[in-house]
């Protein structure tokens, strides 16, 4: 593939952020252009009462600010989900933060939720929303703690960020799965989410009239009886999904990339095709346990077609990828949406 030969010549030598950089700019210039960049055939399907183009798209973590939506909406991404965002602005853990393991199409990151904050970010989605093609775009609002925040007031700061967000998502992320903020990932223990939850879901609830469907992010990490807690917990709540799975802190024996590289890469959370196997994993099991009742966003090592395919065969009402986007390039969405209900360029 072109792409692939370009990024082994080129981006995996650019310093990953600067390539992200880079990319993200001419994404931008995309959005700008008259339609979309592919033709994608509709394969709508209705999941928490939102309609989605088809159901492949892109997850939390590449557009963090909301500043590129219609540039990747035009490369086929069916939705995409932006954020991580937080109640107040940060800049993020220190550089550098974003290591590739070029030999297993791999990423780890220790970004920080680096982000503009949910003011800004609230007032950008607004400026989009009053556009034909913004109106268009499904948009999921993924937020998260401010580092700076003590856990005890975790709840207020979630409730900040969802009041000012939820009105320009069409649904709404609780991420409590990173593993780069300090302390993020003990939230998920029931006791500590449902609070959260709770809180959050009075927002979107009395969100002017429109209720806004609201999804809970995991980690991979998690013990089996703890994924069952937290699917139980999504029962009793009435929430309207669970995005399994975040990125990992295990450094699997399974990865090519020799070990002392990996050790180099130092610590944060690990994406790409090492991941699909435990992520699958937990969808299923959480399919198993909620049935229908609850949607499912399985995310978490999709590379491939076949991996989209796998993971709505597990269970899954939408997937999403972010990883496989960097090593495959702007034909990748397309290729990927192919399998979520068709796709051309």
């Amino acid at each position: 593939m072109v792409y692939d030969a370009l990024f082994r010549q080129v981006f995996a030598r650019m310093d990953p952020e600067l390539a992200h950089e880079q990319a993200f700019r001419a994404i931008r210039l995309g959005g700008r252009a008259a339609g979309a960049l592919v033709r994608v055939p509709p394969a709508p399907r209705t999941v928490m009462g939102v309609e989605f183009p088809h159901a492949f798209g892109l997850a939390a973590g590449f557009d963090k600010n909301a500043r590129g939506v219609l540039g990747l909406t035009a490369l086929g991404f069916g939705h995409v989900e932006i954020g991580t965002v937080t109640a107040q602005p940060q800049p993020g853990n220190p550089r550098p933060r974003l290591v590739r393991l070029v030999d297993d199409r791999a990423v780890v990151n220790r970004m920080g939720f680096n982000n503009d904050g949910a003011a800004v970010v609230a007032a950008r989605l607004h400026r989009l929303r009053r556009s034909a093609a913004g109106r268009r775009a499904v948009i999921g609002v993924n937020i998260g703690k401010t580092k700076i925040v003590p856990p005890e007031h975790a709840v207020t700061d979630y409730v900040d960020s969802a009041r000012l967000l939820a009105p320009f998502a069409d649904y709404l992320v609780v991420n409590v799965s990173s593993p780069n903020t300090p302390g993020l990932r003990d939230l998920q223990a029931v006791e500590q989410l449902g609070p959260i939850l709770a809180a959050v879901r009075g927002v979107t609830e009395a969100n002017h009239g429109r209720r806004v469907p609201l999804v809970v992010k995991i980690a991979p990490d998690l013990a089996d009886v703890d994924v069952d807690a937290v699917a139980d917990l999504a029962l009793e709540l009435g929430l309207d999904g669970i995005s399994a799975t975040n990125t990992t802190i295990a450094r699997p024996e399974s990865l090519r990339t020799p070990r002392d590289a990996v050790e180099a890469a130092g610590g944060g959370g690990l994406s790409g095709p090492v991941l699909a196997r435990r992520s699958t994993e937990v969808l299923g099991r959480l399919r198993e346990r909620v049935g229908d009742r609850v949607a499912l966003i399985g995310v978490g090592g999709v590379t491939t077609p076949e991996d989209v395919t796998a993971r709505l065969a597990a269970g899954a009402d939408l997937v999403q990828a972010y990883t496989g986007f960097i090593y495959g390039g702007p034909a990748w969405p397309a290729r990927l949406a192919a399998a979520a209900g068709g796709a051309r360029g």
